[in-house]
């Protein structure tokens, strides 16, 4: 490819119909969001990057998202996975011994 065709290859936005079919219970990074009215919703948009980890999406997505002005991340899924504590406190005080 030449340098015009990639300047004339813009990426379109996809319906979140479609991103939700594609990535199915994934942490999906958007880039130019296109929201409703409210700015509560995401119609459509670019996906950038995605993965089950929401850390791994947004470690990994600092890079993609310098072409955009805008970007959202969002679960396709019914319900956000529960994160599991990674340890567990059994105690925060121990008397000392004398």
């Amino acid at each position: 490819m030449t340098t015009d065709q990639l300047a004339s290859a813009v990426i379109k936005p996809i319906s979140m119909a479609k991103i939700k079919k594609r990535f199915p219970n994934e942490w999906v990074l958007i880039g130019n969001p296109v929201m409703d009215k409210d700015f509560l919703n995401v119609l459509s948009g670019v996906p950038l990057l995605h993965s089950k980890d929401k850390k791994e999406v947004v470690y990994l997505g600092r890079e993609k998202t310098a072409d955009y002005q805008t970007f959202t991340l969002v679960f396709t899924g019914t319900e956000k996975p529960v994160r599991k504590p990674v340890r567990k406190i059994v105690s925060l005080y121990s008397p000392r011994k004398k």
